[in-house]
């Protein structure tokens, strides 16, 4: 039996299956817009996915996150140098070797600017 794959009715994107509930039940939801299908009781679900690791990796700096608000502040310790405001998102990210210091970077809180600062 080859394996299917589902795709949302609203985006279009691909359905992974989720277990949940007390009843242990399978569900097929889609990531991107929260779209629900229930699944028959005969068929069997598998998820994986294949990660490759590259020697020379890029760090992408995602400007655009509704997760933003998660993330750590700082105020009045920063200085964006776009508009002048002294509060911004920070977050880390090990950009060079493992022997240097990671790499901070600050989002601004009112005009979104992105930067960062070596330590």
């Amino acid at each position: 039996m080859t394996p299917t794959v589902e795709f949302c009715p609203k985006c279009g994107a691909m359905l992974v299956p989720q277990k949940g509930g007390k009843d242990a039940k399978v569900t097929l939801s889609c990531p991107k817009c929260g779209f629900k299908k229930e699944t028959s009781t005969n068929n069997k679900y598998t998820l994986s996915q294949n990660v490759k690791h590259s020697q020379k990796s890029k760090t992408l700096v995602i400007e655009k996150d509704e997760n933003i608000a998660t993330l750590p502040k700082v105020k009045g310790m920063v200085t964006c140098p776009k508009c002048g405001n002294d509060e911004a998102y920070y977050w880390l990210l090990q950009t060079r070797r493992a022997d240097e210091p990671p790499t901070r970077f600050y989002r601004c809180v009112k005009c979104n600017h992105v930067w960062r600062e070596y330590e």
